[in-house]
């Protein structure tokens, strides 16, 4: 049983983030393992939000599940259970979980994001809280858990700004209005955009300094990180500035595409960091 709920785990881990996926697998074993119970309980409530029709009986009922498998400390969920451990043993804190669980819920009812501040509440649950977990996992002090934080926000905002035609797609609309409004734009839909092109553009500039700016604050935590658990990290980090890089250099491209790096262009991040490393 065991043996079959690792591999589950990892089918989901792999399916749901080639970044993600692909960094991970460079962290210390123990790390590596945690990682994966972690982001596959991640995956599994994202993806009950994100189905076309979105699943909203199913994400209801994985959200009681969890909230009492939190008070019992087991769950029949293998997932949800694994998850619960995991909080146990690594000292999560009892509130996080659980606000990640209602940034998710925020995606069944809430559709448009009107200010900046409401999107970074969105982000607390659904990202920033994330990095605090990965904080507890890799064993960081107190003084990381602020740059954990910006560090999971960033990610999560270029995703955004990434993600723009999907969410369009799916009804969402992440990048506050105001900052649409300060650029003269209505909304983000492809026939609003393309009539105002450098609008767009100044918009995007915008958004891609702001992920930037956080992006500094975050990797300020890369000292507190030891050496074995530091390499996925930075690559990671890396392959969201190179997507931040080509969306700024080609913002209408989100609308065509969406920019992920490759498997190679990961691998090649990880050797050239160790070769960095060794020549330090």
């Amino acid at each position: 049983m065991e043996k079959r709920s690792k591999v589950s785990k990892l089918k989901i881990f792999k399916k749901g983030s080639k970044t993600y996926y692909n960094s991970a697998r460079f962290f210390k074993d123990d790390v590596k393992k945690d990682v994966i119970t972690l982001y596959s309980f991640v995956r599994v409530a994202d993806n009950l939000v994100d189905s076309i029709p979105q699943k909203i009986n199913e994400f209801v009922e994985f959200r009681n599940e969890t909230e009492r498998a939190l008070r019992s400390g087991n769950s029949e969920n293998t997932i949800i259970n694994d998850m619960v451990e995991l909080s146990l043993r690594r000292g999560f804190k009892s509130d996080w979980i659980m606000s990640f669980l209602k940034s998710m819920e925020m995606d069944l009812y809430f559709r448009k994001y009107t200010k900046i501040e409401e999107t970074v509440e969105y982000m607390y649950g659904s990202a920033e809280v994330i990095g605090l977990m990965m904080s507890r996992i890799m064993e960081l002090p107190y003084q990381a858990l602020f740059h954990a934080r910006m560090l999971g926000r960033t990610m999560q905002f270029i995703n955004f700004i990434r993600d723009i035609a999907e969410d369009i797609s799916l009804g969402r609309q992440y990048i506050p209005q105001e900052d649409l409004e300060r650029f003269g734009l209505n909304s983000l839909d492809y026939d609003e955009t393309s009539a105002k092109r450098e609008n767009f553009k100044a918009l995007m500039r915008f958004e891609i300094e702001r992920f930037r700016e956080w992006n500094r604050f975050g990797e300020e935590g890369f000292a507190y990180i030891d050496s074995k658990n530091l390499l996925p990290v930075k690559v990671a980090t890396d392959m969201y500035l190179w997507t931040a890089k080509k969306i700024s250099e080609d913002p209408f491209v989100v609308y065509r595409k969406k920019v992920k790096p490759s498997k190679i262009r990961i691998l090649a991040d990880v050797l050239r960091i160790r070769v960095n490393s060794n020549r330090c």
